[in-house]
């Protein structure tokens, strides 16, 4: 059997959204474990001029939702950013996970050829599935997961790559 775009996005987002599923339970047991508001640890940043915590994990998010919808020809759920817990953060993950799971995979046949136009206020950005996943969709949702995890580490939450890898 062929290795497919499918194989290559799915899997991959899925594994990353479970990371976050973990970063949450940890952030929580970190604040509960040390009188710490867990508030803090969701508006953590890295630099002042880097979004917090919360805002890393609904970009991740949406980065998992919108590769894989528009790799199967789909336009992506639109969510409304507007989570201010470990629990809504919590759910709109698990959302995300329930959305791919959802999505048929005869739906990603061709999807490497297939044309995705993605547009935003500063540029439009015009690709073909394969580039879509790899230059785009991929690395975008790695850095925001990994921004994640960098800033509940830099908090002090014991985290290690296990935790980020999964099992």
């Amino acid at each position: 059997m062929a290795f497919t775009i499918r194989d290559a996005s799915v899997p991959i987002y899925k594994r990353g959204l479970r990371t976050l599923l973990t970063l949450l339970e940890r952030a929580d047991a970190h604040a509960a474990a040390n009188a710490v508001d867990v508030k803090s640890l969701l508006d953590a940043k890295l630099a002042p001029d880097m979004f917090d915590f919360k805002k890393q994990v609904q970009i991740a998010t949406d980065h998992a939702k919108g590769g894989a919808a528009r790799l199967a020809g789909l336009e992506p759920p639109t969510f409304l950013d507007n989570e201010t817990t470990v629990a809504e953060l919590r759910v709109r993950v698990q959302a995300i996970l329930d959305y791919i799971d959802g999505i048929d995979a005869d739906l990603y046949a061709g999807a490497e050829d297939r044309d995705i136009t993605l547009v935003y206020p500063w540029a439009t950005y015009q690709f073909k599935g394969a580039k879509f996943l790899t230059y785009w969709s991929l690395p975008n949702f790695f850095f925001h997961v990994t921004t994640a995890y960098d800033i509940l580490r830099a908090q002090g939450v014991a985290i290690g790559k296990a935790d980020f890898l999964g099992k």
